[in-house]
């Protein structure tokens, strides 16, 4: 799991582009982790859907209700 989220950083942020500082490394890290990783990436548990796409279904259940 590790492997595959290091992986998935180097290809989509760490291999795009070089950083000046350690702090705007730091900080395009921290960035794509909460805005790009975290939101997108699917779960096994919660029936293989994305944080994103949990919250949208559980937006719609609760606006019907």
């Amino acid at each position: 799991m590790v492997e595959s989220f290091w992986g998935r950083m180097e290809t989509e942020l760490l291999d795009r582009q070089k950083w000046s500082t350690p702090v705007e490394l730091t900080t395009a890290m921290s960035d794509w982790i909460e805005a790009s990783h975290n939101p997108t990436r699917r779960r096994s548990a919660p029936g293989n859907t994305s944080p994103a796409e949990l919250k949208r279904r559980h937006t719609n259940t609760t606006t019907a209700a």
